[in-house]
């Protein structure tokens, strides 16, 4: 029987957070979207005193403040370089993974002869080498993994892990009518309401539904989510983490821009973090798509300036993508208007292998290859952004707002000795201390 197991991060941006800040254990964290715009990231105290997910920060300041929140700017240098390291250490655990987002990804556990005690394992490791918790779901098919590590964070009596291959068919049964159809993996919200409209209104409603029917109604992927609910795995683990069709990059900025350079310094450093996104999934991409535009709240018209630019030769150089989308840049700039975001996104991506070559294009350079591999090489050893197109450095107005964003404890050694270390005595049942190590002055 095929067997998979879900590692999932608990409330992942928030424990980040607390493995260099102790003292903040037991008690509310949030954490904000860009622009400390939106509530993106809620710890179990934050969600007991009831901040909704999603929730404009300043419609729940006056909460915060009453409860005394911390709250954090999202740092996201802290929280790639810690799901990296946790990726690291549950590759240990299964001859394959694949990475589902930062902090899940699926493990295959077929022909484990105790899957629920390797499960707490993993758990267990997870805390004592990263001080991160974590929940694992296990199933004999994704969807079903997906569902039982559901499961394993509503339910404490599980302790972390449910193994759904453990249950009887009567029991499955009852857990699935119990669950709306919206908790099955791939069921948005969109598509929960058809199916209501279908009276598909449970998991189990979905396991029972008639999958060629739906598949004449909807897809073949709903098709197989009716199968993998009956317990077939139809994916196999490389569909699950296939490789992205579109790798959008945008931000808004902190404050409105008139000018070109700090949008030329806006979408240079766009197009350089999407470039090595499309390098490390080995791809290419014969299209750029840019866009800015003005705040469509203001008191003036707004603007919304987008192009597609395609290449003649599709490319995952940061330089000549950079050239490409500077030119659609001033294409698309109006003076005198005021900016208020900016963003790239790299379409027609394709696998670098097996990419068609133009006859009446010269061949691409295999230094620029090089040189590409070796500012990613250099950017994962010293830190994101620490080789960079200098036309990103022309301006810095574009930057978004951080008022509370933690020191990048992992990645920037500087930020680590000078950050401030509170005192702790203890912690909750089901963490570990990390670091410091010792109490200040000890």
């Amino acid at each position: 029987m095929s067997r998979f197991a879900l590692v999932d991060g608990n409330s992942f941006y928030t424990s980040c957070e607390r493995v260099f800040r102790p003292d903040l254990i037991g008690k509310p964290i949030i954490v904000l979207s860009n622009n400390d715009g939106c509530v993106v990231a809620r710890s179990a105290e934050a969600k007991a005193i009831g901040i909704p997910a999603f929730q404009p920060y300043y419609q729940v300041q006056g909460l915060c403040r009453k409860h005394r929140v911390t709250v954090f700017s999202s740092n996201y240098t802290l929280y790639g370089d810690m799901s990296r390291r946790m990726m690291n250490i549950l590759a240990r655990f299964a001859p394959q993974q694949d990475i589902y987002s930062i902090d899940e990804c699926f493990l295959e556990l077929s022909g484990m002869a105790s899957p629920q005690a390797h499960g707490q394992r993993i758990r267990q490791t997870l805390l004592d080498k990263l001080g991160l918790p974590s929940c694992v779901g296990i199933g004999p098919s994704k969807t079903l993994a997906k569902l039982a590590n559901h499961v394993a964070k509503q339910q404490a009596h599980w302790q972390g892990v449910f193994d759904w291959t453990e249950l009887t068919p009567a029991e499955a049964e009852r857990l699935l009518a119990s669950m709306d159809v919206r908790e099955v993996w791939g069921v948005g919200r969109r598509l929960a309401e058809k199916l209501h409209q279908l009276r598909i209104r449970s998991a189990l409603d979905l396991q029972r539904a008639d999958a060629r029917q739906l598949k004449r109604h909807f897809n073949v992927v709903l098709e197989r989510t009716v199968a993998e609910l009956n317990g077939v795995s139809c994916l196999a683990l490389d569909d699950v983490a296939s490789s992205k069709q579109h790798i959008i990059s945008s931000r808004s900025f902190s404050r409105q821009v008139r000018s070109l350079p700090p949008l030329a310094a806006s979408i240079a450093h766009h197009i350089a973090r999407a470039a090595e996104k499309l390098r490390a999934q080995g791809s290419t991409a014969a299209m750029i798509g840019v866009s800015i535009q003005t705040n469509a709240y203001g008191s003036a018209a707004p603007y919304r300036g987008y192009t597609c630019i395609p290449l003649l030769q599709a490319s995952d150089d940061t330089l000549s993508l950079n050239q490409a989308a500077q030119t659609a840049l001033r294409q698309l700039f109006r003076p005198g208007l005021r900016y208020h975001k900016a963003g790239v996104m790299l379409m027609e991506i394709g696998d670098k292998a097996i990419q068609q070559q133009d006859m009446f294009a010269p061949a691409p350079d295999p230094r620029r290859a090089r040189l590409m591999a070796t500012i990613d090489q250099l950017n994962r050893r010293l830190g994101k952004g620490s080789i960079r197109l200098a036309i990103e450095d022309i301006s810095q107005d574009w930057q978004m707002r951080q008022a509370m964003r933690s020191p990048c404890y992992s990645t920037d050694p500087q930020q680590a000795i000078t950050t401030h270390q509170p005192s702790y005595a203890s912690a909750p049942a089901g963490y570990r201390l990390h670091w410091p190590r010792k109490l200040p002055g000890s």
